[in-house]
């Protein structure tokens, strides 16, 4: 054996890293794999920005969003970096809105909605959540916090490690690495867009899109709060999503609709064309805003039918514990999912999270 260790976690994006941290501030041996670089764009958590809400569409997710908010303020308290800017956040929806959530106020007025959040346009009869708890996550200084936080604890991370094969034995786990055989007790397999490579039993659970994201120049009075926060509008392209300036990172704007792709190749910026598209709806929805793309960038969403995630261990080999906590609003769980996986992976029980559970997928 090359190296051995209580938990080996295989993937390093933020839930891969987030569990990581969470083991090794428990004291817990752990080794942490991953196949790129520590800084690569190849997957799901580059860029610098994501959303954070507690509006969502079924109460279901209350507590997993409560233990968000809170792990990610204990990691603001621990790293002494500011992570979370809250800009307070709109959803519109056509028809009757479905969202809720602590302090979440239903506007279906048009003058309430204009008046709630002046620099964003929404389409005449929607109706809206406006949710005060909302905001941005500075995801890029969020992963280092956590990989700090990991090495700190003595965690062994080990990049640029691609991973030939996983088994289950008598003593644990043993996986195959071009690092050489590395023994665990345990393993989390955070393996993002390449889950269902590692773990074939996860084929046809998920699907691979190519999203797109456009960033305006920072500092424009129409995109910052209190004239823009956080916000989406429903349509039937794909939900419109966007990110407000706040602490200088310009306007971010995609659709959470994308074509399906192979994560082994690598993700096609966007076009002229797709440029000019997000560029038109940005100046339709935020029109006051100059719509001169500052920034573009392209990424993975790993996509379940039903947008829940994937979490648990797997029934025929419990030593081992999925995490796909993905379908384009995973982010902002990152540090409750690293919790969550760090408790199945010691075997704590969970069952706050059945409604996410590799056993509710019959895994």
């Amino acid at each position: 054996m090359n190296a051995s260790a209580d938990v080996i976690v295989l993937g390093l994006g933020v839930h891969g890293i987030a569990t990581v941290a969470s083991l090794a501030r428990r004291g817990i041996r752990v080794i942490g794999l991953e196949q790129f670089s520590g800084s690569h764009d190849r997957g799901s958590s580059h860029g610098r920005t994501r959303m954070i809400r507690r509006a969502y569409p079924n109460a279901v997710w209350n507590g997993l969003i409560d233990h968000a908010y809170d792990a990610w303020e204990r990691l603001e308290r621990d790293s002494g970096k500011t992570l979370i800017v809250r800009t307070g956040g709109l959803y519109a929806h056509r028809g009757q809105a479905q969202m809720q959530g602590q302090g979440c106020v239903v506007l279906e007025d048009p003058e309430q909605i204009a008046a709630c959040m002046p620099g964003l346009h929404v389409p005449q009869g929607y109706h809206a959540v406006y949710d005060p708890h909302a905001g941005m996550i500075e995801a890029a200084a969020a992963l280092d916090a956590l990989t700090d936080s990991a090495v700190r604890a003595g965690a062994d991370l080990r990049y640029n490690v691609r991973v030939a094969g996983w088994e289950t034995t008598s003593g644990g786990v043993v996986l195959s690495t071009t690092d050489g055989m590395i023994r665990g007790a345990r393993l989390v397999i955070a393996a993002g867009s390449w889950a269902d490579r590692v773990v074939p039993v996860l084929g046809g659970l998920l699907e691979v899109w190519r999203i797109l994201t456009l960033t305006a120049a920072a500092g424009q009075a129409a995109g910052q709060p209190p004239a823009l926060g956080a916000f989406s509008i429903d349509r039937d392209e794909g939900l419109l999503f966007g990110i407000p300036d706040a602490a200088g990172n310009g306007v971010k704007i995609g659709v959470d609709a994308g074509q399906v792709w192979d994560p082994d190749v690598p993700v096609a910026p966007p076009s002229a064309v797709e440029t000019a598209e997000l560029r038109a709806l940005l100046h339709t929805y935020v029109p006051a805003l100059n719509a001169e793309a500052k920034e573009l960038t392209a990424c993975l969403y790993t996509m379940t039918e039903d947008r829940r995630f994937i979490l648990g261990p797997l029934a025929n080999a419990p030593e081992v514990v999925i995490i796909s906590a993905c379908s384009g609003h995973g982010f902002k769980f990152g540090a409750a999912i690293g919790d969550a996986a760090a408790d199945l992976a010691l075997g704590i029980e969970r069952p706050d999270l059945d409604f996410i559970s590799t056993a509710r997928r019959g895994l």
